[in-house]
């Protein structure tokens, strides 16, 4: 029997797949949304409210994922990468990161703040960045309290961006995976490893000069909980 396990056609196969489900995934996610933006938690003592939270939550990880996994599948099926950077201005990043979380965070009671400066500009990919940042975000409802930050500044020449929370902080096993990333994930022991490969792959990216991007997960961050940084040439 032949080995298909490597053609090109499995390749598209499952890619079109993953883009079918993301896009179920997408609708259900927007269904949420708005049933939950139509309702407000303090009119609804029931059940339904933060059940229907907790399912847009679940729906924004799964979407997520997909979307990672088409990434990394076009980076390594095919011979070039679609990367496009441009100069865009910060505030617009952050409105779009804070516009995709806003009906999440209000539904779980989550402030999100955010500190940036307003008229800096960067060069780098918009989408792959706010891919990482509002899945930075969707990772931090899951050990934040009741607060968010999103912040973004220069230093030392490079674009900081990071995302913070006033939870426990990042358990060992997830800040094990960060140190780890750039040597490999074990994706079969550590279910952080997806996002923080795709993190770190959209980092390693951007390059100016002799300056590459890189990722880095800690804990005692500004908010006392765990933080996600990203740091762009």
């Amino acid at each position: 029997m032949d080995d298909h396990t490597g053609s090109p056609e499995l390749f598209m196969f499952l890619a079109s797949t993953v883009h079918d489900m993301k896009n179920s995934i997408s609708v259900l996610g927007g269904t949420l949304e708005n049933l939950l933006d139509q309702a407000r938690p303090e009119t609804h003592s029931g059940p339904e409210y933060p059940q229907m939270a907790q399912m847009l939550y679940q729906t924004r990880r799964l979407s997520d994922n997909l979307m990672q996994l088409l990434a990394l599948y076009k980076e390594v099926g095919k011979p070039t990468y679609p990367f496009e950077p441009n100069t865009v201005p910060v505030r617009e990043l952050v409105q779009q990161v804070a516009g995709q979380a806003r009906v999440l965070l209000e539904s779980k009671g989550i402030v999100l703040e955010v500190q940036y400066p307003a008229d800096l500009l960067w060069t780098f990919d918009e989408d792959l960045v706010i891919g990482v940042l509002a899945h930075a975000v969707n990772n931090a409802v899951r050990y934040t309290r009741d607060r968010i930050r999103l912040t973004i500044g220069e230093r030392d020449g490079m674009l900081e961006l990071t995302v913070a929370d006033n939870g426990m902080g990042f358990p060992p096993s997830m800040l094990e995976a960060g140190t780890q990333v750039g040597q490999g994930v074990n994706f079969l022991t550590n279910s952080s490893g997806l996002g923080l490969f795709f993190a770190s792959e959209v980092a390693r990216m951007h390059r100016r000069r002799q300056l590459t991007g890189a990722i880095r997960l800690e804990n005692a961050g500004p908010l006392g909980g765990g933080r996600f940084v990203l740091m762009l040439p």
